[in-house]
């Protein structure tokens, strides 16, 4: 349609408005009231500031850091046949399917419809269809008819732009689901590694234990150890072996949460084998944290379509307030008697065309609830757009935290497991020496399973805090410029100021 004609129509409708509409429906005092928050302006803890600055992103599979094949093939499984990643596609399809349902109501619409109907007339002689009495005829009609809106105000093109802004949200919170399925697949996995070395130093300590009860034995048979010593070295075994039924169970149910979390049955994670974990080279932080985050975390480009999706709302619910212009026509065929097919004919055509106008006076605060239920809508996207943010960082910052104190908790548990052997070799060697008794040895030993533990778990700690950072910085799924503009997340103003 020429723009002139757009513009007068503009202006015919804006006369309308004003000597209709003043003092019956306005929109004062409705307005959003928060403002998202910039990702520079939030300050940064000496944590992300001394880290280390290489300017480099994680890795789209992050997960092959660990150097573990069978964890990359079963990162991949989970992300190919998860459930939870079928419902995010499904998600994602339903978005799209929704922005071409809003973006239908900008076009044309054309709907045909016909009628073949035959006819038996009554002979009433009071009402009486006169020359059709106790006739029998065909009552056709067909037509064509046309719809098109003008959308003078925007409303048509808002709502798809909103629909489309959804679609775009639905696909970064398919992102997040992917990044936290890969996530909680490599934590599972770190834990089933975990239990694995528990229970190799619980055997370790067990083959320790039958080692000093053959001693003990011994020492009994050449009279120089005692019943008592026999039977503390004897006392031990059972528990150990619980202790490793314990951890044969946690491997157990490790495997199953693997194989849930890949979609799978428990029979196929049980064929899982060992986990074989190394994690050499640490992980830096980008030198373009926090800017840059907003491209990187899916959960925070998410939360910005959100704030973008409402924004287009408020636009929809002010366009409510104008009159609404539509050009609507009709080309129809329509006649009475005849034969089946003669209303067709050339001479039964008819049709009609011309703009159909609709404007609000009195709706009881409809509009005006909208407006207010719109500007509430915006504000809570832009609270958890702000929230989001400040929690991204903390995360950020948590885990660089955590990352210094694992490689400090490492080293000391390192120097720890090696002072606990050096104690208990020593109380070995005086023991089967006579020089001690059973206790000294027993003390030694149950130190070091104690060290041994704590050294397992701060590494496993070690390695989650890995994936943890990078969990926290986007998993390397940067939506890239798939995230709204800076201007889209502005609060819109109406087009006219109505007012009470």
């Amino acid at each position: 349609m020429p723009r002139r004609l757009i513009d007068e129509l503009k202006t015919l409708s804006i006369w309308i408005l004003t000597l209709a509409l003043t003092g019956c429906i306005g929109t004062a005092g409705i307005a959003p009231e928060s403002e998202a928050l910039s990702a520079d302006a939030l300050a940064t803890d000496a944590a992300i500031q001394t880290a280390v600055q290489d300017a480099r992103w994680p890795e789209g599979q992050w997960w092959q850091a660990y150097g573990d094949k069978q964890l990359d093939a079963w990162v991949s499984l989970a992300l190919l046949g998860s459930p939870s990643m079928a419902m995010a596609a499904a998600r994602v399809r339903q978005a799209k399917a929704m922005a071409g349902l809003a973006e239908s109501a900008e076009s044309l619409h054309i709907d045909a419809s016909a009628h073949l109907h035959r006819h038996a007339w009554p002979a009433d002689p009071f009402y009486g269809p006169g020359d059709l009495s106790r006739q029998t005829t065909w009552d056709n009609d067909a037509g064509l008819g046309f719809t098109y809106a003008l959308d003078l105000w925007g409303r048509e093109r808002n709502a798809s732009e909103r629909a489309v802004d959804l679609a775009h949200m639905s696909v970064a919170q398919a992102r997040q689901a992917r990044l936290e399925l890969a996530s909680n697949v490599v934590q599972a996995y770190i834990q089933l590694s975990l239990h694995y070395a528990q229970r190799d130093i619980v055997h370790s300590t067990l083959t320790q234990q039958e080692q000093i009860l053959a001693l003990a034995q011994r020492r009994l048979r050449g009279g120089i150890g005692t019943h008592l010593e026999v039977s503390q070295a004897e006392t031990l075994l059972p528990e150990t072996h619980r202790q490793i039924d314990a951890l044969d169970e946690q491997i157990a149910l490790a495997q199953n949460q693997l194989a849930a979390l890949a979609g799978k049955g428990p029979g196929q994670g049980s064929q899982l084998m060992r986990p074989g974990l190394s994690l050499q080279a640490p992980l830096g932080l980008p030198s373009v944290l926090p800017a840059q985050l907003l491209g990187q975390r899916p959960d925070v480009v998410a939360s910005r379509w959100a704030v973008a999706a409402n924004a287009r709302g408020i636009d929809v619910a002010h366009a409510g307030f104008y009159p609404n212009v539509d050009l609507v026509g009709s080309l129809s065929y329509l006649a009475t008697g005849g034969g089946m097919l003669e209303f067709l004919a050339g001479r039964k055509l008819s049709y009609n065309a011309g703009p159909a106008l609709s404007l609000p006076i009195f709706d009881g605060g409809r509009l005006r609830a909208q407006l207010a239920d719109a500007s509430a809508g915006y504000d809570l996207a832009v609270a958890r757009y702000n929230q989001t943010l400040v929690e991204a960082l903390k995360q950020i910052s948590d885990q660089l935290i955590r990352r210094a104190s694992m490689d400090k908790q490492q080293a000391f548990a390192e120097q720890s497991v090696a002072s606990a052997r050096k104690s208990y070799d020593i109380a070995l060697i005086a023991y089967q020496r006579g020089l001690t008794g059973y206790l000294e040895v027993l003390n030694a030993q149950t130190l070091l399973l104690r060290q041994q533990q704590i050294e397992q778990q701060v590494q496993a700690a070690r390695l989650a805090v890995h994936a943890q950072l990078v969990t926290a910085l986007g998993g390397g799924l940067g939506a890239g410029s798939d995230t709204p503009a800076a201007q889209r997340l502005q609060v819109p103003k109406p087009l006219v100021v109505i007012g009470r």
